[in-house]
């Protein structure tokens, strides 16, 4: 399952199969570990209301359960980079039937969870910057998909990109 990802060193210096949309995904999730900015009682609100935590925490819950189903629906075509792997298989079905980036649906719900759970600005402004590299990442490896999969035009147009109908985030 984790051969075959076609990562080299020479990819993270020329992005040769989309190694550069890997690690902004990798360093915005990381960012996500930093502690909220502006702390709240900053703004007025002594303490962040728990209803909103537990909100956030049952996004971020429900993202892990979406992921842990889109990575079992992908098998051995699971793959970090938007360069699809050799020989992969097109996947429609789990997680699949839903939207076509189920695992960026995943990570985009956890990060909206940790900002609700948080909320903090500096969060917001991690979950936009997602938003926006998901998005660029996904069409790379959709103009990729559509040469390597008759079927993937017709998925494309019955099938949300990540969240559906809202701009940049699903097109058909």
């Amino acid at each position: 399952m984790f051969s075959g990802w076609g990562l080299s060193w020479g990819g993270w210096l020329d992005n040769r199969s989309g190694e550069w949309w890997l690690m902004g995904q990798l360093f915005l999730i990381g960012a996500h570990l930093l502690p909220a900015w502006p702390q709240t009682s900053s703004l007025g609100i002594s303490n962040w209301p728990w209803q909103l935590n537990l909100m956030g925490a049952l996004l971020v819950f429900a993202g892990l359960c979406l992921a842990i189903q889109a990575f079992l629906s992908l098998g051995s075509s699971l793959s970090p980079l938007p360069e699809p792997k050799q020989g992969n298989r097109l996947v429609c079905s789990g997680a699949y039937n839903r939207c076509r980036h189920p695992m960026y649906q995943a990570v985009l719900l956890c990060s909206l969870g940790v900002v609700i759970g948080v909320g903090s600005l500096l969060h917001l402004l991690l979950f936009l910057l997602l938003v926006l590299v998901l998005g660029g990442k996904a069409r790379r490896e959709e103009r990729i998909l559509l040469t390597l999969h008759p079927d993937y035009s017709a998925y494309q147009r019955s099938t949300a990109a990540i969240i559906p109908n809202l701009p940049w985030l699903d097109w058909h």
